[in-house]
């Protein structure tokens, strides 16, 4: 009976470690691209340096001075009669902050949450308390190193210029100050 339940724990001593592990490479890597947004948002290249993220299966373009906080997915309070795309309400930091799935918002089918999900705050300078629910954080993005395409003056007034990178994935701005003055998106009750 001793066996199995040595078994047991050399078997959990050996995930904890991994897991531990996993945790510590993903705050290093949170660190990092904190760190390279606010370098980014000191330097000369502030207005070339976009973070890029993915929703709704699209690659968007986030301005480093539109963009704030970016955290896990934690617990996310349910708002009765809103918006489908009006998720809720989630707590970063003692702050209530709304939660919004923005791809369900333009047009796409609901956002699965799951592990590489992201909640990207908008910045303290936007002055609204918001956030976007993202499938997954890309990094920080060059537009210099993208061949911007042609505008072709239809879309959202938030939808901003569109590029395509080296591997040829097409990329799109978000103007999120554009987003907070749209009044459909203003309009979350039902």
């Amino acid at each position: 009976m001793s066996q199995p339940t040595s078994e047991l724990q050399a078997d959990t001593a050996f995930k904890k470690p991994d897991v531990i592990a996993r945790r510590t490479r993903l705050r290093e890597f949170q660190a990092q691209l904190v760190e390279r947004m606010q370098t980014a948002r000191k330097g000369e290249d502030a207005h070339h340096s976009r973070l890029g993220i993915m929703m709704g299966g699209q690659r968007w373009l986030l301005d480093l001075q539109s963009a704030g906080e970016i955290v896990s997915v934690g617990a996310i309070t349910k708002v009765p009669l809103t918006q489908p795309w009006f998720l809720g309400l989630t707590n970063i930091r003692g702050n209530l902050i709304s939660v919004i799935d923005f791809a369900q918002f333009h047009g796409g089918p609901p956002s699965l949450i799951d592990k590489d999900s992201r909640i990207v705050a908008f910045a303290p300078a936007l002055s609204f308390n918001s956030s976007l629910l993202v499938s997954r954080v890309l990094g920080l993005r060059n537009t210099d190193e993208m061949q911007a395409e042609a505008q072709d003056g239809n879309g959202a007034p938030w939808i901003g210029r569109r590029y395509v990178d080296r591997e040829s994935q097409a990329w799109t701005e978000l103007d999120l100050s554009s987003v907070v003055q749209d009044p459909q998106f203003l309009h979350v009750g039902l």
